[in-house]
């Protein structure tokens, strides 16, 4: 085994609380536990999924810091990472006696109440202790000191109550100082996100929508209210802070406070089932690269609009304004609804490749249609029908079209349609729809 073990800075401000440090643990291990005011957490099964131990410590150093935590202390024993802690010693894989021996007794928890009294014997260390008759010790001070004394050795197992991830995640932090500018916000969301991170590995999950939270300090003004909040979503479940933390940083830029900040609180507000990607040769290329992009959509979404940024989405519909329509990159789509879509929409002749936004009304003279001249019908007709599902309000052009390539002397190739004649009509409408290259 090999544990790892902090204890909460005793002057650092703001100091992780037990709870956010729990579930920040957890992005590491679901073997977490808390002892007193420690937390420890086991990590010889992650060993491997994070490339061994020397690239684990520097992974927990380098986001502890974030967090305002020194390294941990490493042992293979949960009471003997907690002791070394205790000792503001950083240990390792391989520790043994010699390092646990030199230790004063009141880093063991079971051998505190008796410290005064060992040390007018003359037993200052764990060593000492150690080296004491065992049935005197007993007798003397209880089975629980040697019980403790051996569980830190590795001699006796220990058990422990693992951390239980709660339903909902909510996670406080208050800031050392006050903030004035809401793009300073980001530094103490991204101690909140680490947390964050932990929580969903833990329930094995993703998070789609956040909420950033904002409490004024006591003497704000009194129009400024109590603060305020901001919500930002992303297209697809994810634990990549990283990502959550570029996406926040836009959407702060838009942002101007009414007062200063002193609290800061995340809640992860629509959360879903998440599995990673497959990295394997049998990948959808597609989707790989489909989920490579997103992470700029979202920004560019951010920074600029949801509706300045949109996506086509194919239609089950034979009508060539209808075969597509846009929605905001961000919204989340069926990739195999759009796949079946596609493949239900079967290739219909010539498609142009520019379409006219709106079917443009061609004068008709001596029943052939002009447009920088008169039209020349070179491939066609092909006949479209369809639309009427929704109604005359939502199309209001006729349902039934017969569709031509024609040739402009002026224009060159272009898309043009007539609509079927009706009663009262005396003859077709011809309208251009679209050009080709």
């Amino acid at each position: 085994m090999l544990w790892a073990a902090w204890l909460p800075p005793p002057d650092a401000r703001p100091r992780p609380w037990p709870q956010a440090l729990t579930h920040w643990a957890l992005s590491f291990t679901p073997r977490v536990t808390c002892q007193g005011d420690a937390v420890l957490m086991e990590v010889h099964g992650s060993l491997r999924l994070f490339g061994g131990w020397p690239a684990l410590r520097a992974r927990v150093a380098v986001q502890g810091r974030e967090l305002g935590l020194a390294p941990p202390a490493w042992a293979p024993q949960a009471l003997a990472a907690l002791a070394l802690a205790r000792a503001s010693l950083p240990g390792g894989p391989d520790v043994g006696c010699d390092a646990l021996d030199p230790l004063p007794l009141t880093v063991l928890d079971a051998a505190v109440p008796h410290a005064a009294v060992l040390a007018q014997t003359g037993c200052h260390t764990l060593g000492d202790l150690r080296r004491r008759p065992r049935g005197a010790v007993a007798r003397r001070f209880g089975a629980a000191l040697l019980e403790g004394l051996d569980q830190a050795y590795g001699l006796r197992p220990s058990v422990h109550a693992w951390v239980t991830v709660p339903d909902r995640f909510e996670a406080r932090l208050e800031l050392p100082w006050r903030l004035e500018q809401a793009e300073a916000l980001v530094d103490g969301a991204r101690r909140l996100l680490l947390p964050l991170q932990g929580w969903l590995t833990a329930r094995q999950a993703g998070v789609r929508a956040c909420r950033l939270r904002w409490l004024h300090d006591g003497l704000r003004p009194r129009d400024a209210g109590p603060g305020g909040e901001l919500v930002w979503r992303t297209a697809t479940p994810t634990r990549d802070i990283d990502h959550l933390q570029r996406l926040l940083t836009e959407h702060l830029a838009h942002v101007t406070l009414q007062a200063p900040v002193g609290e800061l609180v995340l809640d992860a507000l629509e959360v879903q089932a998440w599995l990673p990607q497959a990295t394997d040769w049998w990948a959808d290329p597609a989707a790989a690269q489909a989920e490579g992009l997103m992470p700029v959509l979202e920004r560019l979404a951010a920074r600029l609009g949801p509706q300045r940024v949109l996506r086509p989405v194919p239609c089950e519909d034979h009508r060539p304004e209808a075969m597509v329509r846009w929605q905001p990159a961000t919204e989340t789509i069926d990739l195999n609804a759009r796949r079946t879509a596609c493949a239900r929409v079967p290739a219909v002749g010539p498609q142009p490749g520019f379409l006219r936004p709106q079917p443009l009304r061609l004068p008709v003279r001596g029943h052939r249609p002009h447009y920088h001249g008169e039209l020349q019908l070179l491939v066609g007709p092909q006949r479209l029908e369809g639309g009427w599902w929704d109604g005359a309000d939502r199309d209001p052009m006729p349902l039934a079209r017969d569709y031509w390539v024609a040739h402009s002397p002026r224009a060159g190739l272009l898309w043009v349609f007539c609509t079927r004649p009706a009663a009262q009509q005396q003859e077709p409408a011809w309208y251009l729809h679209g050009h080709f290259a």
